[in-house]
């Protein structure tokens, strides 16, 4: 049996730079790893089956979840002959922003290529995961980059400066193709991402704070009330800086201290069911 652990991940920045001839939006985002995992062992079958065994209902346990997919993308890509059983544990909500399912993927390619002993290189697992999904490259790592292209041109980066992070996620879910759709590159709005860059490189925790910035941040806002009212009452309350994550709805607040990231949990825990105090990883 083996045990992968599939972090959850935050933005710091998300900057869209134009639409691609493939239908995609070019990115340039920053992002890193905090403390709210999804747990996932793995086990060989005697036959050549996928069995994935989901502890939520309403998760798909078939080709629809991502973790499957990347366990047959390895399958087929490694001509592994032998099955394997996988279980998730599931914490990190989901359809968030905080690229759960992703992480799920990514964990999945790490644990199948230990538990079959391929000895594959994470860069190599990075690279063919971009066929299944645009975070996965990312969170094969596990770490904190600069993501480019569709997400997947990965530049790894120092570990931020260490913080605490309330993570707050509106009970009404939204839809990231919608949110493209919505989305106006004619509009102009500040993504600081080279500030954010000079903070982590500094190790400076208060420039970080000042560069937290998201495009996607006021379209899904128009969609979703609950965002900016979450953003504004986890400031009120003492967060250094808050940010919506990815396309949405998870809004996060970052705290230097634990008692002042209680403060902020308290604030918003009535206002939405998954509300979470986790540390960064990164």
């Amino acid at each position: 049996m083996i045990y992968e652990t599939a972090p959850a991940k935050i933005n710091l920045t998300l900057d869209t730079l134009y639409k691609r001839d493939d239908g995609y939006h070019e990115v340039e985002m920053i992002m890193t790893t905090i403390d709210l995992n999804d747990r996932l062992s793995f086990e060989k079958r005697q036959d050549d089956k996928i069995v994935l065994h989901v502890d939520e209902t309403f998760i798909p346990s078939d080709e629809r979840n991502l973790a499957y997919r990347a366990a047959l993308l390895m399958k087929e890509t490694y001509d592994i002959q032998q099955g394997v059983t996988i279980t998730l544990d599931k914490n990190i909500p989901v359809a968030a922003g905080l690229a759960g399912g992703s992480s799920d993927a990514a964990a999945t390619m790490r644990g199948m290529n230990r538990l079959f002993g391929l000895n594959i290189s994470l860069e190599e697992l990075s690279d063919l995961s971009a066929a299944i999904g645009s975070d996965i490259p990312f969170c094969v790592y596990g770490t904190t980059a600069i993501c480019r292209g569709r997400g997947e041109v990965i530049e790894l980066l120092p570990k931020p400066p260490s913080s605490w992070v309330v993570i707050a996620k509106p009970d009404a879910g939204l839809s990231t193709p919608e949110i493209y759709g919505h989305l106006d590159l004619s509009k102009p709005y500040e993504v600081r991402t080279k500030q954010c860059l000079e903070a982590i490189e500094a190790g400076d925790y208060d420039l970080m704070c000042q560069s937290l910035s998201n495009r996607l941040e006021p379209v899904s806002m128009a969609l979703q009330k609950d965002i900016e009212k979450l953003k504004v009452n986890m400031i009120n309350n003492g967060a250094d800086g808050a940010l919506m994550s990815g396309s949405g709805p998870t809004v996060y607040g970052l705290a230097h201290k634990e008692r002042q990231a209680r403060h902020i949990y308290n604030a918003v825990s009535g206002c939405c069911n998954d509300v979470y105090v986790v540390r960064t990883l990164g």
